[in-house]
């Protein structure tokens, strides 16, 4: 019998093209990001930025023979940097999972329900409906026009925590009232976006039939009760173990493993990866403030290297020549407009009825309406089950960047009428000792 010859390691001109990529790709996004940064806008508006520059928007149409070598069109180059920026998305969704604080939502549950439930049914029903009637030479060939309706929906719905909380911390509104309530109300969309994407996800692996909808649903549920029950167990006990050792490395590690494995089950049972890691980071986060501080190291790799790098992967993707098409311009203003009225107009209802001012209410209607990082995953997503063309990612990928800088000034002009109140100035007062103390 003659010995197995291994499988050849990665090497030669595609382990060059990768990591070269990948060197490209984080610089610009570095550079980018900080210029954004300094310009009082979100660092993804930079890093998507990057991605644009380097895609078929600018260098394939400045350099065409040195952006197809650096960037070949062959699937098997292309997977292994889009296997780099899933590894990375999988992971900052987790982190994302790790900072959502559901204590305080069930605290203030009725309050917080009353805000985002308006704020996300509204823009998910006009998604659908603008969905189901664009021109079909907007929809992917082969593709279920009402698949396309809901995944649209979705889109049009969600909200993105990292970017509100990062906005509400440099605007110093983290101890204000309407801060807490945009954090809450914001964190009750991101989970029921991530709910709605992954049935959209598996409804368009099995198909729009009832039995692949049961099914859908049936293995959601499944995942929810395991997690939710022993795997909730399991995670805590095993994160806790870690403590034992010195070194925060093992929790890290312990960690990361424990994401990977919820987004691969997830995945498994066809819905989305991503959402087992988010799930995976909430229960992560249940395990306790000393895990969670062990996972400073792990934040910042993933937030300064793996997270750009996906960004910038992700505006590889976009081509702002699919606009000059007048068809794909009118269709991204009317979505744009349709993202923007319907969030706005969803939390400014649920405010007014929970009996918010008008200025608070808009407040609420600018936070929410931030869609950033969310939105780009989803629009990611919408790419790898080919729902979305280049032309409609492209308009996704806009309305993400126009959401998310439309919120500080507009949350600065409505704060500004808004008076503090003596429970703001006790926690504005404690938050600065714990930083003292820190």
């Amino acid at each position: 019998m003659h010995a197995e010859t291994p499988l050849p390691p990665l090497g030669g001109t595609a382990l060059t093209l990768l990591l070269l990529q990948i060197a490209v790709l984080l610089g610009l996004a570095l550079l980018l990001g900080r210029l954004a940064t300094r310009l009082g806008l979100p660092a993804i508006v930079g890093e998507l930025t990057a991605g644009v520059i380097a895609g078929p928007s600018l260098f394939f149409w400045l350099a065409p023979g040195a952006a197809g070598w650096l960037f070949p069109q062959q699937p098997g180059q292309a997977h292994l940097l889009d296997a780099v920026s899933q590894f990375g998305v999988v992971l900052f969704v987790g982190i994302t999972g790790m900072q959502l604080d559901m204590a305080l939502v069930r605290r203030r549950a009725a309050t917080a329900a009353g805000v985002s439930l308006p704020g996300l049914l509204i823009p998910l029903g006009l998604g659908i409906g603008a969905g189901l009637l664009l021109p079909a030479a907007l929809i992917t060939e082969g593709t279920d026009r009402t698949i396309f309706a809901l995944f649209l929906g979705v889109a049009m719905c969600v909200s993105a925590i990292p970017v509100i909380a990062k906005t509400l911390m440099d605007m110093n509104l983290l101890h204000r009232n309407i801060g807490q309530l945009i954090l809450m109300s914001g964190t009750i969309d991101d989970v029921l976006g991530w709910l709605g994407l992954s049935l959209v996800t598996a409804m368009a692996t099995v198909g729009l039939t009832g039995a692949g909808v049961t099914r859908a649903v049936l293995s959601l549920l499944l995942f929810i009760t395991f997690a939710a029950l022993p795997g909730r167990l399991a995670v805590r006990f095993l994160l806790r173990r870690t403590l034992r050792s010195e070194s925060a490395g093992v929790t890290v590690s312990a960690a990361v493993v424990i994401i990977l494995s919820f987004s691969a089950v997830t995945n498994l049972l066809g819905l989305e990866a991503i959402f087992g890691a988010l799930v995976a980071g909430m229960l992560v986060a249940s395990a306790g403030t000393e895990v969670l501080t062990r996972m400073a190291s792990l934040r910042a790799v993933v937030t300064a290297v793996l997270a750009p790098i996906f960004f910038a992967v992700a505006g590889l993707r976009m081509n702002l020549a699919a606009l000059a098409d007048p068809q794909v311009l009118l269709a991204g203003v009317i979505l744009l407009a349709i993202a923007i009225v319907g969030k706005f107009a969803g939390a400014f209802v649920g405010a007014r009825f929970s009996r918010l001012n008008r200025w608070e209410s808009l407040a609420l209607g600018a936070g929410m309406n931030a869609r950033g990082v969310v939105e780009v995953v989803v629009a990611m997503v919408g790419v790898r089950l080919g729902i979305l063309s280049t032309a409609m990612y492209t308009v996704i990928v806009l309305i993400a960047i126009v959401t998310s800088l439309m919120g500080p000034p507009i949350l600065r002009a409505a704060m500004a009428r808004v008076d503090v109140d003596a429970d703001e100035v006790l926690r504005r007062e404690k938050d600065e000792r714990l930083n003292a103390v820190r």
